[in-house]
C-alpha cells in the first residue's frame, strides 16, 4: 500500500518491481485489496496503467488512520516490559541517535 501511494500511478509490473514481489503474488494482493473495498482498480486487466491517484482513497485513508497504530503496536508493547535500567537506556540510545540524526 505504501507503494502505491508514494506512486500516483503505476502498472502491475512496477508495482511489483517496487515491492520486490512477484508479478503473481502482487496480483494475488491487489485482488484481495479489491475484494476488501481498500483498492478499486476497473479494467486492470485491459488497461497498462492502473492505481490512478483517485482510486487510492481508501489505501490513504487505511495508511493514514490505521497504519501508525499497527506499526507502533510492537514498540509500545516491548517498551510496556522494559524495567527502569532498561528505559534509561533505550532513552540515552534515542538520544544519541536524535544527536547524530542532527549532524546531517
Amino acid at each position: 500500500m505504501q507503494a502505491l501511494i508514494e506512486k500516483n500511478g503505476m502498472s502491475l509490473k512496477d508495482l511489483s518491481a517496487a515491492v520486490g514481489m512477484a508479478h503473481s503474488t502482487v496480483s494475488g494482493i491487489v485482488d484481495r485489496l479489491e475484494k476488501r473495498g481498500m483498492l478499486e482498480t476497473p479494467g486492470r486487466h485491459s488497461r497498462p496503467s492502473l492505481y490512478q491517484d483517485r482510486r487510492l482513497q481508501a489505501v490513504r485513508d487505511y495508511m493514514r488512520n490505521e497504519m501508525p497504530s499497527i506499526q507502533l503496536q510492537p514498540i509500545v508493547r516491548a517498551l510496556q516490559r522494559a524495567n527502569p535500567t532498561e528505559c534509561e537506556t533505550i532513552i540515552e540510545g534515542l538520544r544519541t541517535l536524535r544527536r547524530l540524526m542532527e549532524q546531517d
